[in-house]
């Protein structure tokens, strides 16, 4: 089966029609992510996110929809009292971005049409104020997350290395996003030395490597994890209260791109997706099918006691972001309590 990023936007539209005719409590639909990109598909495969838009409470709020060859539909819901007011977006590093240039689909009433309208008035959301609004909100959320690390007694499980891993997602997000949208998942190491780069800040990338356990790996040794991380991403998919990321539609669009990654030059950038799904999943297996990501996360000095050093490196990490934006906002002329 031929699949190309236009067939893969038919079936977004088919499904949003589909959907849209059957429950009127859908106020609107829209494309985003990696399908508005020049560069979707990764290993050869990429995913269709949408979002649908409630007048009220939606029934879930994610939903994975399989399809041939691999592929699959990510449907995210909100509500409407989500976006309301739309100027409070401009703010908002998720769901502000996730609006600003979406692919609309479907609307009632004229929802879209307003709030975009709200979030774009008079250029704002571009605004230097803005920008660097959203990423001090990125930021204050990732210290929080780190604060809460600081308090752990005894061994960390898999809980605190997910709040770990949270932490630096939104750490490096607030470096990303002075220059563009969230960063991809599945691209995040692939496309932050970019970021990092145009924020006047190359070391981040690697100090972001550093944090993840890079300089312990290889390829080879890369290679050898995906078995184990398979089988437990499998095994904990099929737990009723695992992550919907480890739903089994979206088995082979990680492994797939772990693969592409692999035979790439930049074999460690599989470190963030990897660790990130087999974290999620370790979340959901019992303590004694654990122990593949245990020796993982071992080797990468992410368990015992390498975890606080990590976490004191954390720590200087987000100082050091903090700087950053602190400059970004005097180099505009702004006063870093406007920013805050």
């Amino acid at each position: 089966m031929r699949v190309t990023k236009e067939t893969l936007i038919r079936i977004a539209k088919e499904t949003v029609q589909e959907r849209a005719y059957n429950d009127r409590h859908i106020i609107a639909a829209y494309l985003f992510g990696s399908l508005l990109d020049d560069r979707p598909f990764l290993g050869g495969l990429t995913d269709i996110d949408l979002v649908l838009v409630y007048a009220d409470q939606p029934p879930r709020k994610r939903e994975i929809i399989p399809l041939p060859a691999g592929f699959h539909i990510d449907i995210t819901t909100h509500s409407r009292k989500e976006y309301d007011p739309p100027r409070n977006l401009r703010t908002n590093p998720w769901l502000g971005c996730e609006i600003y240039a979406p692919q609309l689909l479907f609307e009632r009433e004229h929802f879209f049409e307003f709030v975009q309208a709200g979030v774009r008035a008079g250029f704002e959301f571009e605004e230097p104020l803005n920008v660097i609004k959203r990423c001090r909100n990125l930021l204050t959320h990732g210290r929080q997350i780190w604060m809460d690390l600081e308090f752990i007694t005894g061994e960390p499980g898999p809980q605190e290395i997910a709040r770990y891993i949270k932490s630096i997602l939104h750490a490096v997000n607030a470096i990303a996003e002075l220059n563009g949208n969230p960063l991809a998942e599945r691209r995040l190491l692939l496309d932050f030395p970019a970021r990092a780069e145009a924020a006047g800040a190359p070391g981040l990338a690697a100090g972001l490597l550093g944090l993840l356990g890079a300089p312990h790996t290889d390829a080879a040794s890369l290679t050898n994890l995906l078995p184990a991380w398979s089988a437990d991403f499998i095994a904990a998919g099929k737990h009723p209260d695992a992550d919907v990321r480890l739903h089994p539609a979206r088995h082979d669009y990680y492994h797939k791109a772990f693969e592409a990654m692999l035979d790439s030059n930049n074999a460690v950038a599989i470190l963030w997706p990897l660790l990130q799904t087999w974290t999620l999943a370790a979340c959901a297996l019992p303590a004694d099918q654990r122990s593949g990501w245990q020796q993982t996360c071992q080797s990468l000095g992410l368990l015992g006691a390498d975890f606080e050093e990590r976490v004191a490196a954390l720590d200087h990490y987000l100082d050091q972001i903090e700087e950053l934006l602190e400059e970004k906002a005097a180099e505009n002329g702004l006063n870093i309590e406007e920013t805050l």
